[in-house]
């Protein structure tokens, strides 16, 4: 028997090494285009709304607060109607198609920015962007989930909420450089640069088997495995048939709506939504969507020691760098840890500035809270306000680490084949209605609660929700979706072990023959488990 010196393999036999990676990354960058665009116009009225505030001198738009608090905020409110039929809108045109037709009211949306005249034209192009923003939702998250090899697909999936970080921070620097109305123009090349990219990659080969086109999904995956052969490709092939074809025959009959909505009532829908939607829950109330959203208020309200605008600005760098963390980290930790680390790390920060600004305010003002001001604390410096400003930026950085992108890594991998779409957008919309929510309460709850009630109320939900997906959340980094599915079904559970790949010995690959030959042909290549 001969024996080869090789790498091990992964689940489908297909060689761990750089040549098959590089097609997915290369597919997920395409993809990320389309998020960096999306970031894009999130980041864009906070450039936009001291423009029309204070407008240079022949700007025709000059906006009151209260209509600059809907620039704020309209697009949010637009984003979960997106989210919650995107599924059933985009399913039909495939992942990649419908990717590409989002980019449409994008674009339209940057030439009503550059060319507005009225608030009516603001309110439009905003309301376009959430639209769009909610209908990418499914077909990103369930292309990067259909088209990586499971020990890639964290990583790759969470560099989603990076790029849509780093679009928001684009917007800051074209701020810096140009006008606005420049700034929207700009933006149109992203957008036309994600069509055309998307030309350059496969479709899901998930999405082709649903629709029967078994050859087109044949050569979707010989791309994405490495531009590899036909036969190299068939038991991966086999395993995603399986997953349409579970409880009909491939020739069989199309199910009914009747029979497509009640997959939603099962369990195996059930609790991976509730897991993804108590994740958006905790990642939101955890005191991060509120900072990014309020950052220069409450570093003024805090006594930074440094301008809050350099604050604000290098709180966007550490979202980046945590981001980035998180992608690097969790094919080797697995979400667990991660998850456990960052809401841990969270509760601490918001319990720490909570307890800090309490004791402070306590010795420096009357026991009536709500009374102090903006000015009152300008007025009074504290010459140990660099901690609170540390805990926040600490907080940025270990929110991005796991929390903040956990739900948008789990919304594309714990759904069934069935529900994949549909249940990727309506746990979205569940995630922007809760990030609504978290931004809206806030002045409210500073109101009634102070500063330090409102960090201390979000130190606890964290805190509580790491103890939580400690029973809850299962490991699904380096898993097959169809294990997962399964595990959500009520039948064979996940272990909490991270699935890695490990290079093999001469002897242990003779072992591993010797395995093969004896029990079965077609035995798949071993898998360490740690």
């Amino acid at each position: 028997m001969v024996v080869k010196d090789q790498t091990s393999e992964n689940h489908y036999g297909y060689a761990k090494d750089f040549r098959t990676a590089l097609p997915q990354l290369l597919a997920v960058s395409v993809k990320n285009l389309l998020l960096l665009g999306y970031g894009m116009t999130l980041g864009f009225p906070t450039i936009l709304i001291p423009a029309v505030q204070n407008p240079v001198e022949g700007e025709v738009l000059r906006l009151h607060s209260s209509q600059v608090s809907w620039i704020s905020s309209i697009n949010l409110i637009v984003v979960p109607l997106g989210c919650a039929v995107s599924g059933i809108v985009t399913a039909p045109m495939g992942r990649r198609r419908a990717m590409q037709m989002v980019n449409v009211p994008f674009f339209i949306a940057w030439l009503i920015f550059y060319f507005s005249k009225n608030t009516s034209h603001l309110y439009t192009a905003l309301s376009l962007t959430g639209l769009a923003g909610g209908l990418l939702e499914a077909p990103v998250l369930t292309y990067v989930a259909e088209i990586t090899q499971p020990h890639l697909r964290g990583a790759l999936t969470a560099t989603s909420s990076m790029c849509i970080i780093i679009g928001v921070f684009t917007q800051f620097l074209f701020g810096l450089l140009l006008y606005w109305r420049h700034v929207a123009l700009l933006n149109i090349v992203f957008t036309v640069l994600a069509v055309i990219a998307l030309c350059f990659v496969p479709e899901s080969p998930h999405w082709l088997i649903s629709r029967k086109r078994y050859s087109d999904a044949r050569k979707s995956l010989q791309w994405l495995r490495g531009w590899t052969t036909p036969q190299n490709v068939d038991a991966e092939l086999r395993d995603i048939e399986a997953l349409y074809n579970k409880k009909q025959e491939v020739e069989g009959m199309e199910e009914t709506l009747l029979e497509r909505l009640n997959h939603y009532t099962k369990r195996s829908f059930l609790i991976p939504f509730f897991i993804v939607g108590y994740a958006f829950f905790v990642g939101h109330f955890s005191g991060m969507t509120t900072l990014q959203t309020y950052a220069v208020s409450i570093f003024q309200m805090l006594e930074a020691p440094i301008d809050k605008y350099y604050a604000t600005l290098i709180l966007g760098v550490l979202q980046i760098i945590g981001s980035a963390s998180c992608v690097m980290m969790v094919h080797y930790t697995g979400k667990r840890p991660l998850t456990f680390f960052s809401t841990a790390g969270a509760g601490l920060c918001c319990l720490l500035v909570a307890g800090y600004d309490g004791y402070i305010q306590q010795n420096r003002y009357s026991s009536d809270v709500s009374n102090t001001t903006v000015s009152d604390v300008i007025a009074s410096p504290n010459p140990n306000s660099w901690m609170p400003t540390t805990l926040l930026m600490l907080l940025a950085l270990i929110t991005h680490t796991g929390i903040r992108l956990l739900p948008w890594i789990l919304v594309g991998e714990v759904f069934s084949a069935q529900t994949r779409s549909g249940g990727a957008g309506l746990a979205s919309a569940v995630g922007y209605i809760f990030g609504f929510l978290a931004n809206k309460l806030y002045i409210s709850m500073v109101d009634t609660m102070s500063i330090w009630g409102t960090y201390g109320l979000y130190g606890i939900i964290s805190v509580t929700g790491c103890l939580v997906f400690y029973f809850i959340l299962p490991e699904t980094e380096g898993k097959k979706l169809n294990d997962i599915e399964n595990h959500f079904a009520g039948g064979q559970r996940l272990t909490n072990n991270v699935y890695r790949s490990q290079k093999k010995t001469n002897q242990e690959l003779s072992k591993l023959d010797d395995l093969k030959g004896n029990l079965n042909p077609s035995f798949e290549a071993d898998s360490t488990y740690i």
